[in-house]
């Protein structure tokens, strides 16, 4: 069964990634899988599908079950034959000659030749492919291709040999940097997700559920055809750094957080703001919600080629570690501070990550493509979470999305807060009058280019007046 849409790029858009990728591989072959549709009780009542994002940024549509097949300077794309009842159920749909025509293929085959295919490239074990997580496509993919990979759990990129690296290379090469017909689409979601945060915003009342705000803010995306790109976060407790619950209730005084980012054809964005439930922060959170809005646009104004992106996150970090030192919170000189992680006791998570067709891109191959090589993770506590370290080149797409947080979980952790409450550092007591505050974060979508960052998500308000101004509106 064949149910895909055609994509809506030009297929040379496809042609030249994939010529791209041949061009990076040399004679290798490389298979990439589509992944398959999943039951959620019976055959037929399935869960929505998402296709590989290694096969949508190659074809441009998601097509259960399917497989692209790219050597010699040839695409190949193999789907599953056709039903006899398929038009009965789903109606017409696009046929094999519509697919090549699309996506610039050479040719559209049967799924059933594709063993002959693997075969007439040189075997299973010349082939280059990426470990599916889907655990049955993954199963179809060791069968046809003599690979064992673990079975309980998606495999990462400290499974895969030699040759299987070799394209986990490449397509990080080719993803890092997003061209035009990616950022056409990209574009189009930002539209999407910023009508999102405005009619979140203005439907945010004291009485109303989170899930009250969380609906209106989805209809706003399925109204442009768009699905969210993530389990979206709209919370009271924005101190719950991944909070996918939406049943509190949204009381005069609270800050709402929401986390919102809108997918079109598999390409995401990734959003926050933070605003007053009544219309108006109080002076208390306005004092650190300023602090976080800057903390955020001097970590932009670092978006520049040949910037490494770890020092974007500590500019973030050292503005926040001042504004908490004049606030009375922290106290010493900031630059040590930060050296020291102070900050983190307030900022736990990285400044952002790559974005694309993942929300966090690529994050499947770990940090093989989050860090640059020679790069390791920290060990520093806060730091350790930074998801990207690698030199920004234009057309590279980041979130910039510093927060400030007052999680008692981190805060009640005597061996975080111990070391800098015991030499004056760090003055517990001096949080009591922030009390109506338990999470700001701000995060928009910035584009390396050339010259100054583009902000694409420009357009949806944080300045703290535009932002009272949006919910009173």
């Amino acid at each position: 069964m064949m149910s895909a849409q055609l994509p809506t790029q030009p297929a040379q858009v496809f042609s030249r990634r994939r010529t791209a990728l041949g061009q990076r591989l040399g004679d290798a072959p490389a298979l990439v899988f589509s992944g398959g549709l999943r039951a959620r009780n019976y055959p037929a009542n399935v869960f929505p599908y998402r296709a590989d994002s290694h096969f949508l940024y190659l074809v441009g549509t998601g097509i259960p079950d399917a497989a692209l097949l790219v050597h010699q300077g040839r695409a190949e794309l193999f789907v599953p034959a056709k039903d006899q009842d398929d038009p009965l159920w789903h109606g017409p749909e696009p046929g094999p000659a519509d697919f090549a025509a699309a996506t610039g293929v050479d040719a559209v085959r049967t799924l059933d030749e594709l063993p002959a295919a693997v075969t007439a490239a040189g075997g299973g074990d010349r082939v280059r492919t990426l470990p599916s997580a889907d655990p049955l496509t993954r199963v179809q993919q060791g069968a046809l291709l003599g690979r064992s990979w673990p079975g309980d759990r998606a495999p990462g990129v400290a499974d895969l040999g030699e040759g299987d690296l070799a394209l986990a290379d490449a397509m990080i090469e080719l993803r890092m940097f997003q061209d035009d017909g990616a950022l056409s689409i990209l574009r189009t979601a930002v539209e999407g997700t910023t009508a999102a945060h405005a009619a979140g915003m203005a439907a945010t009342r004291p009485g109303r559920l989170e899930h009250d705000v969380r609906a209106v803010m989805e209809r706003e995306l399925m109204a442009r055809g768009m699905t969210p790109a993530y389990n979206a976060i709209v919370t009271v407790h924005g101190e719950i750094l991944h909070n996918t619950t939406y049943h509190h209730e949204i009381h005069a005084g609270d800050l709402l957080l929401a986390d919102f980012g809108g997918e079109l054809e598999g390409w995401a964005t990734d959003v926050t703001r933070t605003w007053p439930a009544s219309g108006k922060f109080s002076p208390t959170q306005r004092a650190l919600y300023d602090i976080v809005l800057q903390a955020q646009l001097d970590a932009i104004a670092k978006v520049r080629p040949g910037v490494r992106y770890r020092d974007v996150h500590l500019t973030a970090a050292l503005t926040l570690a001042r504004g908490l030192v004049d606030e009375g919170v922290l106290e010493g000189d900031p630059e040590s501070l930060v050296e020291r992680g102070a900050h983190a006791l307030f900022f736990p998570h990285g400044v952002g990550h790559l974005l694309g067709l993942d929300v966090h891109d690529m994050e499947d191959l770990g940090d093989r493509a989050g860090y640059a090589p020679g790069r390791a993770r920290s060990a520093q506590f806060g730091l350790g979470y930074l998801r990207l370290d690698r030199d920004l080149a234009p057309g590279m797409l980041v979130t910039i999305e510093p927060g400030l947080y007052l999680v008692p979980a981190i805060l009640e952790r005597q061996s975080l807060v111990g070391p800098f409450v015991a030499d004056g550092s760090f003055h517990p007591d001096r949080l009591e009058r922030f009390a109506d505050v338990r999470g700001i974060r701000i995060e928009d979508d910035v584009l390396c280019t050339t010259t100054e960052p583009e902000i694409l998500t420009k357009a949806i308000p944080k300045e703290a007046a535009a932002v009272e101004a949006a919910v009173v509106g």
